[in-house]
């Protein structure tokens, strides 16, 4: 049997009024893609904020790599984090260094004693890994969208995570560049041996990266499976609706 790398049980989590969470149960096992689908404001990205200490949750038990995030101190919180790759939606590269200085970043920040010859061949294989060596004395302005995503998700992968976190990795692409995102998160995953939550409300994303979904919908998971076995017999309407929006315009 497959280990569990990620484990959610009872989750709740509320803002003011508004409940967000109504009670999540989900397992990530070790070397799957799994995708959480949802309308926005469905409470997808609250779920993985919850997961690195972002966020607290009110009620429920969130276990990553076998330790309960919420009764973490922040020495170990940190060192949790540093086995988990988070590309945000919003691709946070600093404009003022080079590329091979943002892969560099996290590097300096968070190895002791890493010398110059180390840096540059981890900063270089990542590069290589999401074919994109020829950017590195590069600025971010001088690159494409899909281009920064690809180097986003480069530096999450220089510290060697065990765990990616996607959030909306296609959002704002053309579908040329999705496909090209979301065929690198399929190679992330067979060179790097991560497992992967994708955040994402686009279905072909899901089609094409996904191991298995879970819909979130109301505040829990209405639907578990893989595509065909969520989409192809949905007899849930918003399960379906979901479908429909997304293929059926």
């Amino acid at each position: 049997m497959q280990n569990k790398v990620i484990e959610v049980r009872g989750l709740k989590k509320s803002f003011g009024d508004l409940d967000v969470l109504k009670g999540v149960d989900l397992d990530l096992f070790e070397g799957e893609n799994l995708v959480v689908l949802g309308k926005s404001g469905s409470g997808k990205s609250v779920l993985i904020k919850i997961m690195v200490g972002l966020l607290t949750q009110d009620e429920g038990s969130v276990k990553v790599l076998g330790q309960e995030v919420k009764q973490l101190n922040s020495k170990a919180l940190n060192e949790l984090r540093l086995k988990i790759g988070f590309s945000f939606q919003a691709i946070a590269l600093y404009d003022s260094m080079t590329v091979r200085e943002n892969l560099e970043f996290p590097l300096v920040r968070n190895v002791k004693g890493i010398s110059k010859a180390e840096k540059d061949k981890l900063v270089e294989g990542v590069l290589e890994s999401v074919g994109l060596i020829q950017t590195i004395n590069q600025m971010p302005s001088e690159l494409s969208g899909g281009q920064r995503k690809r180097i986003g998700i480069a530096r999450t992968l220089i510290l060697k995570p065990e765990i990616m976190l996607y959030d909306e990795p296609t959002a704002g692409l053309d579908p040329i560049t999705c496909m090209d995102i979301n065929q690198l998160i399929n190679q992330v995953n067979e060179e790097y041996n991560t497992s992967s939550i994708i955040i994402t409300h686009d279905l072909t994303c899901a089609k094409v990266t996904g191991d298995r979904m879970a819909v979130l919908l109301d505040g829990v998971f209405g639907a578990q499976g893989e595509f065909e076995e969520v989409f192809q017999h949905a007899t849930i309407p918003s399960v379906k609706s979901f479908y429909d929006y997304n293929f059926i315009q």
